[in-house]
């Protein structure tokens, strides 16, 4: 299937501020009682990079996403997006300022449409209150309808518009993938975090899924933070891979480099074989 070629406003901005996405994370640690988690991790993510994090299951990965995007509170460190510190705060707050997210388990409201899935996440965009929307004033108007067409580039972009009426609890599990990463965009986030987004995908699901995310990359500059299992993908889409193994930073480079280092190759096969 052809890629999209609509209109790039939701992401690509003229003021190339707006997509500003500097993250930095310094020394961050996560304890959970007498386990470690993440000892000392440093990574930085700048604007228009994919950059993958990856390792054996309890390495810490999830942990790592969770604390970037408030779901944690990292017992040292500190974590920083676009020159200000927002260690621990709130995932609502994170928001708000431009983080996104899709989860390892789908987040979705089976029971309601995929355009009314996508459409909640646009309440971080919302300039009116109860009070406002109860009166429907020309601005409310203008506002909603602005909204709807966001949402409606989305679903051309993911080629879904045949579904967007239909429920998500209908839909084939790597069709809610695709409708998560939609929900995701409709933030308009700065970052884009994404934990396993090819989990449980047939081959033609990623190939789709591979392709979105990098028309968004490449031609919208849209900086992403990518948690992934299959290494096919993460070594063909990503610019920067680093590699935790029982919650440390063992390397971190480009792919070529990543999956020809010792430990990397240790930490997976436990020889000194390479990583297919």
């Amino acid at each position: 299937m052809k890629a999209f070629r609509g209109h790039p406003s939701i992401f690509a901005s003229d003021r190339r501020e707006e997509k500003q996405a500097e993250l930095e994370v310094k020394r961050l640690t996560l304890k959970f009682g007498g386990i470690t988690a993440l000892n000392e991790i440093d990574l930085s993510v700048s604007t228009g990079e994919l950059v993958a994090i990856i390792g054996p299951n309890g390495a810490g990965k999830t942990s790592l996403l969770n604390c970037i995007t408030g779901y944690y509170n990292a017992q040292e460190g500190q974590i920083f997006f676009n020159g200000d510190e927002v260690t621990n705060l709130s995932t609502h707050h994170l928001t708000k300022i431009g983080i996104g997210r899709t989860y390892q388990n789908i987040e979705l409201f089976p029971g309601m449409t995929v355009l009314s899935n996508m459409l909640l996440a646009r309440h971080v965009h919302c300039n009116y209150n109860v009070g406002w929307a109860s009166l429907y004033s020309k601005s409310v108007r203008n506002e909603e309808v602005h909204h709807r067409e966001v949402l409606e580039e989305l679903i051309d972009f993911l080629e879904m518009q045949s579904l967007r009426k239909q429920l998500v609890g209908s839909l084939p599990y790597g069709m809610r993938k695709r409708v998560e990463l939609g929900r995701a965009l409709a933030l308009e986030p700065k970052l884009l975090v994404l934990d396993e987004p090819f989990a449980g995908m047939t081959l033609e699901e990623k190939e789709d899924m591979v392709r979105f995310l990098v028309e968004l990359n490449e031609a919208w500059n849209q900086t992403m933070l990518l948690v992934e299992h299959d290494m096919s993908v993460v070594m063909s889409i990503s610019k920067r891979i680093m590699v935790l193994d029982f919650g440390v930073k063992i390397a971190e480079g480009s792919p070529d480099f990543v999956q020809n280092h010792p430990q990397v190759i240790k930490a997976y096969l436990g020889d000194t074989s390479k990583i297919d």
